[in-house]
């Protein structure tokens, strides 16, 4: 009798989600996660810095995008915010659901309330982002401290680590330092100023 892996199972279980308007799915760490879209202060951070990123890369060869799925090896996660060529077609999934992350040079998070939530950001997705091998993982964090900017690179898929880590309060620039968006800072203008 032929068994299908856990992947194989929690992929094809994914691709057949139909959920009701408001929520998204991904498979993280060899489980389905079903979360709500983000609350307003989430969708105004989330926007300024699309939006910040979309004047930084101008008419390049790469784009800032959002909720759009990030493949690799059956497993599938929507950043906030990544950065891949404009023209995603060429570097879609067997099933055209979504980007191979191989293509993807940056993706970003915007930590929502509640710890399930900053688990999911800051441990479970983080390790999933440097198992792919995804150049830069951007945390925007309202919830740590007064509020923190972490930017991770060089990424160590063995280790589901990275080896760069630079984390900043709110109220600090932080420049991204490789890819497509070198150069690009990350300042009050995107997170609002320091809390507390």
């Amino acid at each position: 009798m032929n068994v299908p892996d856990l992947d194989e199972v929690l992929w094809q279980a994914w691709k057949a989600m139909e959920l009701p308007e408001g929520y998204r799915a991904e498979i993280i760490e060899g489980a389905i996660e079903v979360s709500p879209t983000g609350r307003l202060s989430h969708a105004q951070i989330v926007n300024r810095l699309r939006d910040a990123l979309v004047r930084f890369l101008g008419e390049g060869e790469y784009a800032a995008f959002q909720d759009t799925n990030v493949i690799h090896q059956r497993k599938g996660w929507i950043p906030d915010v990544l950065v891949a060529p404009g023209d995603l077609e060429p570097h879609g999934d067997e099933d055209e659901l979504g980007v191979v992350a191989s293509a993807v040079s940056l993706v970003a998070e915007v930590v929502s309330p509640g710890k399930r939530n900053q688990d999911r950001d800051r441990i479970r997705k983080r390790r999933e982002y440097a198992r792919a091998g995804i150049p830069v993982y951007i945390i925007i964090d309202d919830y740590d401290s007064h509020g923190t900017v972490t930017v991770l690179t060089e990424p160590e898929p063995d280790k589901a680590d990275w080896v760069g880590v630079h984390r900043v309060p709110y109220g600090t620039e932080v420049t991204v330092p490789e890819g497509p968006a070198k150069g690009f800072v990350i300042g009050e203008t995107i997170t609002g100023p320091k809390r507390g």
